[in-house]
């Protein structure tokens, strides 16, 4: 009994993710131009047609917002200090939270269920880096403009300078995981190296956040 209610624990345990998080109070508006399917991420070269540099950056960034705030990335980057899980980011069954490092709490840490890899057969996802995202990475409730500032400033976003931001997003496994989340959760828009060319496209063109 006790052992199939251990099954049944962890067969729902479909977490759903994400990745994390200089700061210049730089705002444009974002021109309107035609957007392709939720599951893609326009390339770079597209928006070379914004003539207007700012105009460009904040486009690019609204462009990454299609991952940004997607469930697979808010989930892990939630308000409470509980994490969210689904494609419906319900609060995680069972209940876990953030704890002091972002592992969990003692005796119910994330290694207790979420290992290496994704265990596909339970539908629970993993990753050798599984952790929730710092209080000060919260983006879970926040604008896409709140949400771009808070990621350069160093006093939220792990004390990353632009080049580690940049590092994080193309490199990062945990962040990576947001395009291979396993059954039953659909993956980010696009892929990891895609978004981390447009991360570098924005940072290029002055990392100018939307409004």
């Amino acid at each position: 009994m006790r052992y199939s209610m251990l099954l049944a624990a962890v067969a729902g345990l479909g977490l759903a993710l994400g990745g994390t998080a200089l700061t210049v109070a730089q705002t444009t508006a974002v021109p309107s131009v035609a957007l392709p399917a939720a599951g893609t991420l326009r390339p770079v070269e597209s928006f070379q047609s914004i003539a207007q540099r700012e105009a460009r950056s904040a486009a690019i960034f609204t462009e990454m917002g299609k991952v940004l705030q997607h469930p697979r990335c808010v989930n892990c980057h939630p308000a409470t200090e509980r994490p969210r899980q689904t494609d419906a980011q319900r609060p995680h069954q069972p209940l876990v939270v953030r704890g002091k490092d972002g592992h969990g709490a003692p005796g119910m840490a994330c290694t207790t269920c979420h290992g290496k890899e994704n265990f596909d057969p339970a539908r629970v996802p993993g990753d050798g880096h599984w952790a929730l995202a710092p209080a000060s990475m919260a983006w879970e409730g926040k604008t896409l403009g709140q949400i771009c500032e808070q990621m350069k400033d160093p006093n939220r976003n792990g004390s990353r300078d632009m080049a580690a931001l940049i590092k994080h997003v193309a490199e990062d496994t945990l962040v990576g995981w947001a395009w291979r989340p396993g059954p039953g959760r659909q993956p980010a828009p696009g892929t990891q190296d895609q978004f981390g060319m447009l991360f570098k496209a924005w940072a290029e063109t002055g990392a100018v956040c939307p409004r």
